[in-house]
Parts: structure tokens; sequence; C-alpha cells
């Protein structure tokens, strides 16, 4: 379900307006100032987004145009103004942003049905994914899946492909987040430039800002040559900062200064070197907390953040844990010659499995699989960290005997949100649940994983 964000501090105007929006088939995320507007935008962007240009004070209809209007973000989202006047410079500004629609109080809420039909028609004539002539229209690039999830991840590729935005991955260990970020990379206008990927956590504290931004000759202790650092190395191309919340603070101050200034200097040098270079940055943390215990500077996670893209962990791909298996299991037929199968009770464990170690783990359990299998790959072949028995199967979901009544209430949920795509009210219903219990559940959820 496509999400929508409508800003507005009219209480009636807000609730028309969400209505409108909920009737057509959006999720719905409500602002009635520009900050909260703005946090919203930083933890998931929405398809599309309707701004009351009269929000707030005097100085709203500024702050509007800055927050809408920075990097590419019209090229990204669908983005409709509201305004008590739609003269002519307003217009114009707008249109500078990149939104698509200007509409005068009261808004004309049949042209604004008109529009979202015609979005959401677009938004489903998506091209052939299995073509390869579509595969950059598609926003693959180097991802599968066929989820809910993974296709709102497309979406979001290939929207901010062709862009210069600066992109943060944000996603558990072994999700994907660097195939995302190699995606966006090889669909983007920079695919013939070099893509370049650098683990802040892997390199000592005394060594990042010399691998970063390069040293000159004798800059320090054994820096017999000239270096050259990992932006430079990524002209013309793309570069990765993953795990950016592991980045040392002083060394954020500097990262900062180079995305305004768009400019390096190497440890020891004395003169600024220009860059090209596309950014993208990723993190197994939530950013929110990491600026709350210090680790990450708020000021530059709002310069990664101008496109965060949340990846779905495995355990909320639903069928794609299958559908990755058999494509590893593939991978390790074409390598060896000899061929294996997985079978049906197999397939039901892997869709049972938390999956901790995301992607990354379940590929490994089908190597290990694959070695120790006669012809077919059955229960006994899988490593033991992999569930005994039951699975979500069909429309119907296998829990094994003695399982915590905790446990048992939390897979019937997600199961249950996972059948209606995520359609958090529909769900609800059939739970026989308010939707406030619903999210209750979802946010415990959550918090435990943080924990773990």
């Amino acid at each position: 379900m496509p999400n929508a964000l409508v800003i507005d501090d009219q209480t009636e105007s807000l609730l028309q307006l969400s209505e409108v929006f909920s009737d057509a088939g959006f999720h719905v995320e409500t602002a009635s100032d520009l900050k909260t507007a703005r946090d919203r935008l930083l933890k998931q962007l929405p398809e599309i987004a309707i701004i009351n240009l009269q929000v707030g004070d005097d100085e709203s209809e500024e702050e509007a145009f800055r927050v809408f209007g920075r990097a590419d973000l019209g090229q990204v989202m669908e983005i409709y103004l509201v305004s008590d006047s739609t003269d002519h410079h307003r217009a114009a500004r707008g249109m500078q942003i990149g939104a698509s629609d200007f509409f005068e109080r009261p808004v004309d809420l049949e042209r604004l049905r008109a529009n979202l039909d015609r979005f959401l028609a677009e938004m489903e004539s998506d091209p052939d994914p299995d073509s390869d002539a579509n595969v950059h229209k598609s926003g693959r690039g180097l991802l599968k899946g066929e989820s809910p999830a993974m296709q709102r991840v497309y979406r979001l590729v290939r929207k901010v492909a062709p862009t210069e935005v600066t992109v943060l991955v944000v996603g558990e260990s072994g999700c994907g987040k660097e195939l995302i970020s190699r995606s966006i990379h090889e669909l983007s206008n920079r695919a013939d430039g070099p893509f370049v990927a650098m683990n802040c956590g892997a390199i000592s504290g005394e060594l990042i800002e010399s691998e970063l931004f390069g040293h000159t000759k004798g800059a320090f202790t054994g820096a017999h040559a000239a270096h050259t650092g990992f932006f430079e190395r990524a002209r013309g191309g793309t570069l990765l900062l993953d795990e950016i919340t592991e980045m040392d603070l002083e060394l954020q101050v500097k990262l900062l200064r180079v995305l305004e200034t768009r400019t390096i200097r190497r440890v020891g040098g004395e003169k600024d070197i220009e860059i090209d270079v596309r950014l993208i940055a990723a993190t197994n943390r939530d950013p929110e907390e990491a600026i709350a215990e210090g680790a990450l500077r708020e000021d530059l996670y709002y310069r990664l953040a101008e496109f965060p893209m949340r990846v779905p962990p495995l355990r909320e791909r639903g069928d794609d844990i299958v559908l990755l298996a058999e494509f590893f299991l593939a991978e390790q037929v074409e390598r060896n010659g000899i061929d294996k199968a997985l079978s049906d009770e197999v397939k039901e464990l892997l869709r049972l499995h938390q999956w901790p170690g995301n992607v990354r783990e379940l590929k490994n359990a089908v190597a290990r699989a694959y070695i120790i299998a006669g012809p077919e790959i059955v229960a006994d072949d899988l490593p033991g960290s992999v569930p005994a028995g039951g699975a979500l199967s069909g429309d119907y979901v296998r829990i094994p005997v003695g399982s915590p009544l905790e446990v048992a209430e939390r897979r019937v949920i997600l199961a249950t949100l996972e059948h209606f795509e995520n359609d958090k009210p529909r769900a609800a219903d059939a739970l026989g649940i308010s939707l406030k219990t619903l999210y209750n559940r979802l946010k415990k959820y959550q918090r435990r994983e943080s924990a773990d």
C-alpha cells in the first residue's frame, strides 16, 4: 500500500484530505506543523505529499519551500501544494521544487481524486520485471523478491537512482544494504563510473581519515608516498559509507563540511580538491537512537537522510524466503554441477525461521545444506538454528505444539498483516482487535527486536 503525507494545521481540512487519500488506497500519515512533517520525511519518504503552505506562522511558506525543495525531492515523490491563493509567483516556485499540482482553498476534491487515481494507475503499470529490457525501469537492479515489502524497495530505487540525492539506507545486518546501494548506482546516470564501498566500522580511528580523504607524502610517520582516498577513487561514481554510525564524531564534522562544500583536503595537504561523487550512507542502527546515544551527529543525519530508505528484514518478506533459497541453491548447482532440490518440508521450515542474520544467514544455510544433502535437501540437512517444525503455508499459520502463547500471537498477527499486504485496519478487523491494540503489539515486537 503506497504511503501519503498530509500536512495541514486546520483539523477539518486535515481530516477531509486524509479521508480522500485513504479512500483512494493510501496509508496516510499526518502532520499539523512542518517540524513534524520533516520528522516524517526523515523516517520514511511517502510516495505522495500534500502541503498547506500556510501551515503555522507567517514564515511557514518559506520553510515549506525549503523543506520540500531540498535536493531532488520532487523527482522521487509526488508533491501537491495548497494555498489560499495560487498566484503566479507561488506556482512558479512550486514548479521549481518539483510540485506536480497546485490547489487553491477550498481544495477541489474531485480534481484531487482524479490525480490520485491517475497516480495509482501509473504505479500499477510498472514494466514486466522478468524482461531484461525493463530491468532498469523496474528498479530491481541486482535485487530479487516479489513480496510487497520488496515492491516498495523497487519503487524507491527506481525513483532515486537517476537523481543526485544523498541516500541513507537503514536495515539490519545481512539484509542487503550494500546490494541495494549497488543497484542504485547501476541504475543511475553514474553507472559507468566506479562504485566504491567503505566500511566505517572496519577501519581503525587512526587510519579512517586518511582512507577517506587520502594523504600527502610525509603527512605522518610512515606516509612514504601520497595516498588516494575513497572520495577520489569514487570520482564520477558512487561512494557507499557503510556503518556510518561507527565513524568518529570528529570525522563526522569533516564529512559534513565535505557535503556542504563538495571539496576534500588530503591529510597533510594545503589545497582543497573538488569532488564529483554521489554519496550513499548505510547503518544497521536506528538513526534516532544513534543520535540520542551520541554516535551520530544530528546535523549530519539531516544531510545524509535526503532520501531515507528502510530495508525490510527477511522475516517480513514472506515467500521471498523460498524464492531466495531456490536462487542460492541454483548458484550452488551451477558451481558444482550436481543437481539438488529443496523438499516441501524444508521450504516450510525456511518460511518459519525468523532469520536474525537475514539474507546472509539464508545463503549460508543453503550452502551448508547443499554440501551435506543427497539429491533432495531435507530437514536434517539444515543448520540446527532453523526450527524443527511449523510454517506459514498459504492462508494458514502452522505453529509447533508447546509454543508460548506470546510467540503464537506474534506469528498470527504478522502473518495476518502480511496476508492483507500491511493494511493495518483490515488486519486488525480480521484479528478482532482494535487498530490501537495492533499498533501497540507491533511497537512491542520492534522494541524487542531492537533489544535483541
